[in-house]
């Protein structure tokens, strides 16, 4: 991706003149230019690496697999969260690992581990370059060096059991590949985050991802079926079947590890066949409440679409700020939610028949397929939108959290009231909007989105709102994070979402599988 934005420069978007007049007049942002950026004219601390080190590491994995390059070590400078890229637009010089180590089997990332751990180097395994809650920052904490572990070179179909449905994938597959090795065979693994296109196997798998899709196929790890680790204490291969009840599931205590417990090199995952049938469709609800209570509805009838979201009236008068009418039908407000459904021809017409009765019942009206199409069409696109928002002198983040059914309506109320008051003090009042990404029998997550002016000193005016919400989060009885992961960001409530305890026993954990701390210092763990 590109080094201060996200993604492929060529799908930047200009802002039109509908977003830059909403900008202009709900929200004071004066509209402005951002200057041409350098990668080169950006000031990196010289690598703090001994010669020996980096003549000792390049021997591990060979030299061209380990760069002290000033852009090699620029694009592992952390991942691409709104500060992230703030940090990037800055003339401040900027933290970056201090080597990039590429290795190509389980064996060299075993002795590079061995390596760092021998001469107190941190370790920051690197995938697709995506955390937004600053899971790769190059933390030092308390050693000398830093090194970016690239896991590039793990990127095939190591085997592929079409019969059980499984398949096991490097750790560096990303999202498009892992589907086009599949798709060969007619399979497909069906995880679609918003950051599919770049993220990686391995980085869902150490981040807890949850898909798009989840509805139908499940949270990354409903799909994992086993790992292989590589630990600097040795290797560990988990699930040798389907269901065991041989003791706990040391799979899950590297699954949403985010790399701080060990290194990802290999996921064998559950697969099927791509569908023969997808059918979408868009509904309007009149407000949030009926909306919430309909997909409910959906979820604990077992009606349930492979992708099922629902937008607040926020939110969904942003989307209809440019038109009038989505499909067939005129829409003057209310709240938005879109169904997918795929699965065989018979399948699919069952249970769009049976999820229509229950929304129709539920208070919902059909507008048809246009809507479930146009979200599918732009589905990987908002990213782009938010540096197109950074540029033009508006501040954009997103955040979620997830909470019981009973709960949800508290917990946005909170998490609303917080982000307004804590940006309104510093003078930028916000535009807050949010939708349900992800529904559970028992509850949904809440995905929200932030625009406003921004401040002189925009990383704290969001530190400050961040830190709002993530009391408000914890406070109302939510989750601090649902999909994104811990990282940095999210570090300072973990001890009260898991509670003394639950920190004694992961830092028991890491201490048998990394005694000197050096894999990914300062993240997840308090």
């Amino acid at each position: 991706m590109q080094w201060d934005a996200w993604g492929a420069p060529e799908k930047r978007k200009v802002l039109s003149d509908g977003i830059k007049a909403l900008l202009q007049q709900a929200l004071g942002v004066s509209i402005t230019e951002a200057p041409e950026r350098n990668p080169d004219d950006v000031v990196l601390a010289p690598s703090a690496l001994f010669e020996k080190d980096l003549a000792a590491l390049a021997t591990i994995v060979g030299e061209r697999f380990c760069s002290t390059a000033h852009t090699d070590r620029l694009l592992r400078a952390g991942g691409k969260s709104t500060l992230d890229l703030l940090r990037r637009r800055s003339s401040e010089p900027q933290d970056a690992p201090d080597a990039v180590i590429t290795p190509g089997t389980d064996d060299e990332v075993g002795e590079v581990l061995r390596y760092c751990t021998d001469n107190a180097i941190a370790v920051v395994p690197f995938g697709g370059g995506t955390s937004v809650v600053g899971g790769l920052d190059p933390v030092r904490d308390r050693f000398a060096a830093v090194v970016s572990l690239d896991l590039r070179r793990f990127d095939t179909l190591l085997d592929l059991d079409a019969e059980s449905g499984v398949a096991t994938l490097g750790a560096g597959v990303t999202g498009p590949r892992a589907e086009e090795l599949l798709g060969v065979h007619g399979l497909s693994l069906g995880h679609f985050p918003q950051s599919f296109r770049f993220a990686t196997i391995g980085g869902f798998a150490a981040t807890r991802s949850s898909g798009q899709a989840s509805a139908g196929y499940g949270r990354f790890e409903d799909m994992v079926e086993g790992l292989r680790v590589v630990t600097p204490a040795g290797i560990l291969d988990t699930g040798r079947a389907p269901a065991s009840a041989a003791g706990p599931d040391l799979g899950e205590l590297f699954v949403g590890s985010e790399g701080t417990l060990g290194v990802i090199t290999r996921v064998r995952v559950r697969v099927h066949a791509v569908p023969e049938s997808t059918v979408r469709e868009g509904w309007n609800f009149p407000d949030f409440e009926t909306g919430a209570a309909a997909l409910r509805a959906l979820r604990q009838e077992g009606a349930v679409p492979t992708v099922l979201r629902l937008s607040d009236e926020a939110e969904t008068g942003v989307n209809l700020a440019t038109t009038d009418k989505i499909g067939d039908e005129a829409v003057a407000g209310g709240c938005l939610a879109i169904t997918t459904f795929e699965g065989t021809a018979a399948h699919t017409a069952e249970r769009v028949a049976e999820a229509r009765a229950v929304l129709q019942a539920q208070g919902g009206t059909s507008l048809g397929a246009d809507p479930g199409n146009s979200w599918e069409h732009g589905r990987f696109d908002a990213p782009y939108l938010r540096d197109s928002l950074l540029d033009a002198g508006a501040l954009c983040e997103t955040l979620e959290t997830s909470t019981h059914w009973g709960n949800l309506a508290a917990l946005r109320a909170a998490v609303t009231t917080a982000l307004t008051s804590a940006l309104s003090e510093q003078g930028t009042p916000p535009l807050v909007l949010c939708h349900i990404s992800h529904t559970y029998p028992t509850g949904a997550s809440l995905y929200f989105t932030v625009v406003c002016a921004q401040a002189a000193d925009p990383l704290e005016q969001w530190r400050q709102a961040k830190t709002a919400a993530g009391d408000a989060i914890i406070a109302t009885g939510g989750t601090i994070t649902h999909h994104h992961a811990v990282g940095v960001d999210h570090r300072p409530w973990m001890r009260k979402e898991i509670g003394d305890l639950g920190v004694t026993i992961l830092r028991a954990i890491k201490d048998a599988v990394d005694p000197a701390g050096i894999l990914n210092p300062g993240k997840l763990i308090p």
